[in-house]
């Protein structure tokens, strides 16, 4: 097979069908040999009966639907681990990314390219959308040690089948798209694209889901904050070194008064950053645990035309 795509759907019963459409309009400029796969996350509303749907219209559209909402990472880990073509477009199934690009995208392959990234021109969410969109990166970008893509780089992407059959042999419990295929490497371009506003709905990531998804990044991808936590334990350390010295020789100089509000300030300052720490070596034995568990990264439910 020649190429494939693949989407993670999360309520976007109002979306599917003209996702369907766009894609297929596409990818037939370039072969009529693929595959499009849709992959439910256990979504409340009816894109399954959507995704069936036009699974039933046209047997090169797949569905996949997944037992529990595993979330958008591991969805398209579900399409990866399925998808069969020589080469693999995954993109977002609400529209902002064109699927009229995938042409363009495909072209790009043939230069030697065996991933291609596409970058955002203009972000067409609200203010505050793309403010926490911008913190997030900004926070991976600093404590991963994978080098982060870039502000505007979005999942919207082609890859040759090696860097999907490497992807897939990757099976951390915590994922993150773009930073694992940074860490793996190969051969890679960017593309820039112009996004459209939302077909419909509104995204269902909020700031709070977005700090954990980068927390899940940092913590494994780098060992950055439990060096951080021992650079601050050595910082304090060095400090009250200092002050003990400096109280010790104020004493015999001038006299030192007793002071209870810089004494409670320390014994604050210093307890917050012990629990700081012992919250981050928390975080990475939490993760650690669910490794080690070694459950399924996710479970289909069902499968159409598979």
């Amino acid at each position: 097979m020649q190429l494939s795509v693949i989407s993670p759907v999360y309520q976007a019963e109002d979306i599917v069908d003209e996702l369907v459409i766009r894609i297929s309009k596409a990818v037939s400029q370039i072969t009529e040999d693929y595959e499009i796969i849709l992959v439910d996350d256990c979504s409340t509303d009816n894109s399954w009966i959507k995704i069936k749907e036009n699974c039933d219209k046209d047997k090169r559209v797949k569905g996949v639907k997944l037992s529990n909402n595993f979330g958008q990472q591991y969805s398209m880990t579900a399409g990866l681990e399925i998808s069969k073509g020589d080469y693999v477009v995954v993109i977002d199934c609400d529209l902002q990314d064109e699927p009229s690009y995938i042409p363009m995208l495909y072209e790009k392959t043939k230069e030697g390219f065996d991933i291609v990234y596409t970058r955002a021109k203009t972000r067409t969410h609200s203010f505050l959308r793309n403010l926490y969109s911008s913190l997030f990166k900004i926070v991976l970008n600093w404590f991963s040690d994978c080098n982060y893509i870039g502000q505007n780089v979005t999942c919207f992407s082609v890859l040759s089948r090696k860097v999907v059959n490497a992807f897939c042999r990757i099976k951390d419990s915590q994922r993150h798209y773009l930073l694992l295929l940074r860490w793996l490497g190969f051969k890679y371009c960017y593309v820039d694209v112009i996004q459209n506003p939302r077909f419909s709905g509104s995204s269902s990531y909020s700031f709070l889901k977005l700090w954990e998804h980068a927390i899940d990044g940092i913590v494994s991808q780098s060992d950055k904050l439990l060096r951080l936590s021992i650079s601050l334990g050595l910082s304090l350390s060095f400090l009250s070194m200092f002050f003990s010295v400096l109280l010790v020789v104020m004493y015999f100089i001038k006299g030192f008064k007793e002071g209870w509000t810089s004494l409670m300030v320390l014994i604050l300052f210093t307890t917050g950053a012990i629990l700081i720490s012992i919250g981050i070596l928390g975080i990475y034995l939490g993760k650690a645990l669910e490794q080690a568990k070694g459950r399924p990264l996710y479970i289909i439910d069902e499968k159409v035309n598979i």
